[in-house]
């Protein structure tokens, strides 16, 4: 049994994900995994070097991630290079996370964290996509507050994602993360008695049996 879990920026994913886990859920990292391919050694970030050059290294031999974000981030095309060398092997690793935890313990609920499971087009790999919303004011407020950015900063993080309102919109199943942590905890108590205990997961959004 394996849910993707996603959200926008400050909208509370790790809040909720720490909460599944506490009650006995297995977690998939995305962000994890996309730091870990990146490691020497790591067959991906042979690829990045042979296609951006030895700039992108640090003198340690490990990723110079600033160095190579001011590539991708002035230059869509280069942006796709990179896309198309991680997308992949990430992928590939939360598929292999994901059905050891399955062997390991069949019934266990996996939650798969990715920050940008819609805008990657991942959600045919769950059996349901449960999404952390708050509403956008909220989100801009936290962002400002947990990151010490200006307005216009946190509204241009918050827009290069798809709107929160969207993504509620496209979930199996959402948690309301706007009230208080009490709140969101009987949410979470809920979904699990319901859908992991209930063994009652709803079929994806889409998804053709």
């Amino acid at each position: 049994m394996n849910i993707g879990l996603t959200g926008g920026i400050a909208c509370g994913k790790s809040t909720v994900s720490s909460m599944l886990v506490e009650k006995g859920a297995a977690l998939v990292d995305a962000d994890r995994i996309a730091r870990e391919v990146v490691l020497p050694g790591e067959p991906a970030l042979k690829q990045i070097v042979d296609r951006f050059g030895q700039a992108v290294l640090l003198e340690d031999g490990s990723l110079n991630r600033k160095q190579l974000g001011s590539i991708v981030f002035a230059d869509d095309e280069s942006r796709k290079d990179l896309e198309a060398i991680l997308h992949p092997t990430i992928r590939a690793r939360m598929k292999e996370q994901m059905a050891a935890y399955e062997r390991e313990i069949p019934d266990r609920l996996v939650v798969v964290d990715v920050p940008l499971l819609y805008e990657s087009k991942l959600q045919e790999l769950f059996q349901a996509v449960l999404v952390v919303y708050v509403p956008e004011e909220v989100q801009l407020k936290r962002l400002m507050e947990r990151d010490g950015i200006l307005e216009k900063d946190a509204m241009n993080r918050i827009k290069s994602q798809m709107p929160i309102e969207e993504k509620k919109k496209k979930a199996d199943l959402y948690i309301d993360n706007s009230g208080s942590m009490e709140q969101t905890k009987q949410q979470v108590d809920l979904f699990w008695q319901k859908y992991v205990i209930g063994k009652q997961l709803p079929s994806r959004k889409g998804k053709h049996s």
